[in-house]
């Protein structure tokens, strides 16, 4: 079985990828059996940048031992000009928590009609090989911010984001619905369809 290291320090991201490659022949590593993910300045104005700033950062920490993968990813919003965005995870500020980033974003939808909570998901994968290969793969999901946090389960905006086709939220639905859904999901499959030609 192949082996891909996986550039984050989230647990929670970590296991979502070893579920999502479960039936891949890619068996996903966590960063921290290699010295832990390096620091990184996210300074990148796109997904694709920072995802790239991520990947590199890691697989010059290992050496090229193994392919390298990282994502970057977050929440877009059509009233907010596309906003959280690259932000997403530090909305309301450096090391803010889930529960503070989701509160300032329904402050900011306050009062807006469904039809104007239009919001999608969006996920770039950086996918580094051995030998400095670099590729690229994308996935979104499209959905509308609900008016308060609902369920249990997922992370981040999981709670108030409800994916088109649904009445409830990533949070309520789940992680086998959202493991189908996701823009990581979708994001994932791409880069396994790509695996399955290139290798």
């Amino acid at each position: 079985m192949k082996k891909i290291v996986l550039a984050t320090g989230n647990d929670h991201k970590t296991e979502e990828f070893k579920d999502l490659f479960a039936d891949s022949e890619f068996k996903i590593l966590s960063a921290v059996k290699y010295g832990g993910m390096p620091e990184v300045i996210e300074d990148g104005n796109t997904f694709q940048s920072n995802a790239y700033l991520k990947a590199y950062a890691l697989s010059k920490q290992i050496d090229k031992k193994h392919w390298v993968i990282a994502d970057d990813s977050g929440l877009e919003v059509d009233h907010l000009a596309g906003a959280p965005g690259i932000y997403s995870a530090r909305y309301a500020g450096v090391g803010a928590s889930d529960i503070e980033n989701m509160d300032k974003l329904l402050k900011n939808l306050k009062g807006l009609s469904k039809s104007k909570r239009r919001a999608r998901f969006r996920c770039v994968l950086c996918l580094i090989d051995k030998d400095s290969g670099t590729y690229y793969f994308e996935g979104t999901c499209e959905g509308k911010i609900g008016l308060k946090p609902k369920g249990k389960f997922g992370f981040g905006y999981d709670p108030i984001f409800i994916p088109d086709g649904h009445k409830a939220s990533f949070a309520e639905l789940g992680e086998s619905i959202k493991s189908q859904l996701s823009h990581r999901a979708r994001a994932v499959l791409a880069c396994k369809q790509f695996f399955k030609k290139k290798l």
